[in-house]
């Protein structure tokens, strides 16, 4: 039995659809095709397909192995190319999950800035907020903000994100400045309604002690960047990532508030299953990624001035 030709004509089978469409693109007779796949499930002792009289659909186990199978024969003709080649040019695909707002806003550059210095790699990049699952779902890594719990995968740190709470010119001067925490109560917030909790935001006073402040949500929302917009608009105050607002603060749009007290950190990680061969591909793109964002990140810059 031939390991890699007989997955190689199953992933053919899941892309085409049918035994019939990937023996035409394979050149080969459908008996052929129908042999591999059987080979191929009996070796690993599982069905890949349910099979019916009209069409053929994948198992969860085969949906798995299909993604796996993918990953394999790519890293394999990955390390032919980059054996053949003097200077190991990378090619192949990368499948990155990508949270929406970081994701536009500050991955766009830096996956065109590797593009053009690596113009063979093909990226499939999945913009949204979900934690999606890396080796079920097929991704060779993925960006995530969080504290990330101890869990099966391998992270690389990639930049601190802080928070800060600010508000327009506007609704401070129509509604007063909050002087204290406590005084968030009587005002209109702006929340991202994907957190567990967001009826109260955590903020640390100068003593050190943790306060949970209750709010009232006057606005909530799923993405940061429409709160951030409502905020300008003097719709309220807003308690987010700097590199969503980074640019609002250094123009005067949006105004820091309540500095005294230390607001909630997070931190950017590329994170990739550990039992997943680390191809060349990902290794050097998470290398690039950690290379271009150290040190203090651009958008944190306009946070050592003071607040107006």
């Amino acid at each position: 039995m031939d390991r890699f030709e007989n997955m190689a004509t199953f992933i053919r089978v899941v892309e085409t659809g049918s035994i019939s469409a990937a023996a035409d693109k394979l050149g080969v007779a459908k008996s052929a095709v129908s042999r591999r796949l059987k080979e191929l499930e009996g070796h690993l002792g599982v069905e890949l397909f349910h099979r019916t009289t009209r069409k053929m659909n994948l198992t969860d186990t085969g949906r798995a192995f299909y993604h796996q199978s993918v990953r394999i024969l790519e890293d394999v003709i990955e390390a032919e190319h980059a054996t053949s080649q003097a200077h190991g040019t990378l090619k192949g695909s990368l499948k990155i999950a990508l949270p929406s707002t970081f994701g536009l806003m500050h991955m766009g550059p830096a996956i065109n800035e590797f593009l053009q210095a690596n113009p063979q790699i093909e990226f499939d990049l999945d913009f949204n907020d979900r934690e999606v699952g890396l080796i079920q779902e097929g991704f060779d890594l993925a960006i995530r903000i969080a504290n990330l719990p101890d869990s099966s995968l391998i992270a690389r740190r990639l930049a601190p994100i802080q928070f800060v709470m600010c508000a327009s010119p506007a609704y401070l001067e129509q509604m007063g400045v909050p002087r204290s925490a406590d005084e968030l109560s009587e005002h209109q917030c702006l929340v991202y309604n994907l957190l567990r909790d967001f009826e109260h935001w955590h903020l640390t006073d100068s003593n050190g002690r943790e306060i949970r402040v209750k709010i009232c949500p006057y606005l909530k929302a799923s993405t940061g960047e429409f709160l951030k917009d409502a905020a300008v608009e003097g719709l309220g105050i807003i308690l987010v990532p700097s590199f969503i607002a980074y640019k609002e603060v250094e123009s005067g749009a949006l105004v820091q508030i309540l500095q005294e007290y230390k607001l909630p950190r997070l931190d950017a990680y590329a994170v990739y299953p550990q039992t997943r061969h680390l191809s060349q591909r990902v290794r050097a793109f998470v290398d690039f990624l950690v290379k271009r964002f150290e040190g203090t990140p651009y958008w944190d810059l306009c946070l050592r001035k003071p607040s107006a």
